[in-house]
């Protein structure tokens, strides 16, 4: 995990801001031609078909600080993320908001979802039509779909990684505005798990009196 607490804030923010196993380090697919739209689009329907499920994660940050924990996601709009000790942060998204915790610190920064890459991996259906779409690429181990709204997220960028042959979720990647990367790996997932509200909700009065000074 991060030595110092901003990065470890910018790496737990890249989760629901703006989270990639080092494009820099090969892992993002580098050669084949574009996958054409309609295969593209089979995988993201896939995906969005998948309404709930949950897992372990391990993330890796921009200077390659790592940590993990335990993810919940229900579409749509609704994610959660517990990091393992000694990190003191937890994820929530409810639908509308995202907040960050810092138990530590007793701090919090909220987040409107959809001001946020997260929203494009979270929507009740990922539609890649328009101009989203910013790359698909395809190898024999893995389809990657890049997509970004310059509208609403300037220069950030969601990767998303699938297996080709399940079309099963394995990794995502958001490049931040200032080109950093964050990558999210996910395992041991169980999909179509059911859970209770309380997993994903948000008390606001609570936050409203830990968030941060400069928020």
């Amino acid at each position: 995990m991060a030595k110092s607490s901003s990065k470890t804030r910018r790496g737990v923010l890249a989760l629901g801001m703006g989270a990639a196993l080092l494009a820099a380090s090969g892992i993002l697919p580098a050669g084949k031609a574009m996958a054409q739209p309609a295969e593209a689009q089979q995988i993201a329907d896939h995906f969005s078909s998948v309404k709930t499920m949950m897992g372990d994660f391990v993330q890796f940050g921009p200077s390659g600080e790592q940590t993990g924990g335990k993810f919940f996601i229900e579409r749509p709009g609704k994610v959660r993320f517990n990091y393992e000790n000694p990190s003191t942060f937890k994820v929530t998204a409810d639908g509308t908001s995202v907040v960050l915790e810092n138990a530590r610190m007793n701090t919090a920064d909220l987040y409107s979802l959809s001001s946020t890459p997260l929203k494009l991996l979270l929507d009740e259906r990922i539609d890649l039509s328009g101009n989203k779409v910013q790359d698909v690429r395809q190898e024999a181990d893995a389809t990657t779909i890049t997509l970004a709204d310059r509208s609403v997220f300037g220069n950030s960028t969601i990767t998303m990684m699938f297996d080709p042959q399940n079309y099963e979720l394995k990794q995502w990647t958001i490049r931040d505005a200032q080109g950093k990367d964050t990558t999210v790996m996910i395992y041991n997932v169980q999909s179509g798990v059911t859970f209770d509200r309380s997993v994903f909700a948000i008390n606001y009065d609570r936050i409203n009196e830990m968030v941060s000074p400069n928020r």
